[in-house]
């Protein structure tokens, strides 16, 4: 036993070498302690890979180099020159390559990556999944020296292999995962159950969450509540476009009803009492997992129709995204297709000539669960108008075999497909261009080249991404290389997206949505100096 769980030299250099290599940039900057997890993690998995290699070789009995002690020492002594020197080096080398991704977000550069923080937080990490790995091990050993006795010893090694698996994914899954969850759980459904003072409920009898709705104000969740009270006004909308009406919004929390069914008929039964039918667009917003619907997405829509729009949205959790499609993807699909079927089916009996323009949106997980909802078969007698979706998270099918199948010669991060005749692809610079007249449904994807939720793969741990062709995105810095293994680990931490600022990374702004509802939708009689005063007006809106 002591040797398999001795300290390995091997190991440490190409664990150094992932380390190092961990420290070159990737999409979105890094702070010192993402830095130091990556790290970590890095030289965690170099150091395994050398370990389960040096353990084959000598399982299969292939010999060592012949080297006496003296040999050895020197060996290992240069092994560990090499590998702290490399270290040392690319520390050193990592704040000019953070900060090449920094200037073109611009944002101000650092002076340094701390390397005291990320190394002693790349230590933690190692020696937490070190210690992990030899409890792991002596399970093994344990169980199977014990079996060995009365059965053969390579079934018994298999024996103990699986039992420290067992045991290990009963601890992590049983205890810790469910007890985290279950706390976490808790938690965001007290915060959604908060009734904030500063969001009262409107004072317009008439608006959804009124006196007169049939949604109660203190059942929307705090998503809800803040996405009803922070649109703009009819007086807001007027500032730009000289006249305007006040826009609609329906939001129905998931306690404002039992089942998915019932939220959605109690979604179609209000957008009826508001009107919402006789509005010029009808817009379907599938909100992430807490119920958050970004604002700046539903805000430019309702400035560029001058209010003449109308938003309906379902909340079906008050977990984070990720938490949610871990747990329930399946309850919160069929949350999403039965909203769009029940409004979709009466939206289809209405006359052609009279009723709405109708478009989905969605911003990550929710642009997977608008994808979801509905059928292209299902609409080809009477189909929608559109939609958009922002920052299309990497597992969405329609997004990944549209981009692997892209017309040649056209990149990945901005590809055309089909000449753009259905779908076309847009950023914050603009984009949504095509060979062929775009037809009337739609489908525009917004994306940013930076944006690591679109363009991580788990195929990028043993191939080079196509995104990192020249030429390429311009958010995208020139000193991106792909390893393999390290640059899939790499745009793991990328997804702690919160550190960029708007128009880049995950995150998109009331600027760059303009642009994608100005293509997608083609609304009517905007001057150059009306847009100007509208992008104007969304970077500061809303006020609170």
């Amino acid at each position: 036993m002591q040797k398999l769980t001795a300290f390995s030299i091997s190991g440490l250099l190409l664990g150094a070498i992932c380390f190092a290599l961990s420290l070159t940039p990737s999409l979105i900057p890094r702070n010192a302690y993402v830095q130091g997890i990556l790290s970590g993690f890095s030289f965690t998995v170099g150091y395994s890979l050398s370990v389960l290699v040096r353990y084959v070789w000598k399982y299969l009995g292939v010999p060592d180099i012949p080297l006496d002690h003296r040999q050895r020492r020197i060996l290992r002594g240069l092994i560990i020159i090499l590998g702290v020197s490399l270290i040392l080096v690319f520390l050193r080398q990592g704040t000019e390559w953070q900060n090449s991704v920094r200037s073109l977000m611009g944002m101000p550069a650092i002076s340094g990556v701390a390397p005291i923080t990320i190394g002693v937080v790349a230590l933690c990490v190692f020696l937490l999944f070190r210690w992990a790995g030899k409890g792991f091990l002596r399970v093994v050993l344990r169980v199977s020296a014990r079996l060995e006795k009365t059965i053969p010893p390579r079934v018994a090694a298999l024996t103990g292999l699986l039992v420290a698996l067992l045991l290990y994914w009963s601890v992590l899954n049983g205890v810790l995962l469910q007890s985290g969850l279950y706390a976490v759980s808790l938690i965001y459904e007290k915060l959604d159950l908060i009734v904030v003072a500063n969001l009262p409920p409107p004072q317009d009898p008439s608006k959804s969450g009124g006196a007169n709705s049939l949604l109660a104000w203190d059942r929307l969740g705090h998503e809800g509540r803040r996405f009803l009270s922070l649109g703009p006004s009819a007086e807001d909308i007027r500032e730009v476009a000289g006249e305007g009406m006040d826009p609609i919004r329906v939001y129905v929390g998931v306690h404002s009803a039992d089942t998915p069914q019932q939220r959605a008929l109690l979604a179609l039964e209000e957008l009826k009492r508001v009107k919402a039918f006789e509005r010029e667009i009808l817009l379907i917003a599938t909100p992430v997992g807490d119920g958050w619907i970004d604002p700046g997405a539903v805000n430019s829509l309702e400035f560029l129709y001058r209010g003449d729009v109308a938003t309906v949205a379902v909340q079906y959790s008050y977990l984070p995204g990720p938490i949610v499609l871990f747990t329930d993807a399946q309850s919160i699909r069929t949350s999403a297709r039965i909203l769009f079927k029940v409004i979709y089916d009466y939206w289809e009996e209405l006359p052609v000539n009279t009723r709405p323009r109708l478009y989905l949106y969605g911003l990550s997980l929710g642009a997977k669960l608008s994808e979801d909802s509905f059928q292209f078969y299902d609409v080809i007698d009477s189909p929608i108008n559109g939609a958009l979706w922002a920052g299309p998270p990497f597992s969405m099918r329609s997004w990944r075999m549209i981009t692997d199948n892209r017309d040649p010669g056209t990149p990945a991060w901005l590809p055309q497909f089909k000449g753009g005749e259905v779908v076309r692809f847009g950023n914050q610079y603009g984009g949504y261009l095509g060979q062929k007249p775009w037809g009337r449904f739609r489908i525009a994807f917004l994306q940013h080249a930076s944006d690591p939720i679109v363009f991580f793969d788990f195929r990028w741990a043993f191939r080079r991404p196509d995104w990192l062709e020249r030429p390429r995105g311009p958010d995208v810095s020139p000193d991106l290389r792909w390893f393999p293994v390290v640059t899939m680990l790499q745009l793991l931490a990328d997804f702690n997206v919160g550190v960029t600022p708007r128009d880049f990374g995950h995150r998109y702004s009331a600027a760059g949505y303009t642009l994608a509802w100005i293509a997608l939708t083609e609304p009517p009689d905007w001057s150059e100096a009306e847009l100007q005063r509208l992008r104007a007006k969304l970077k500061i809106f809303p006020k609170r």
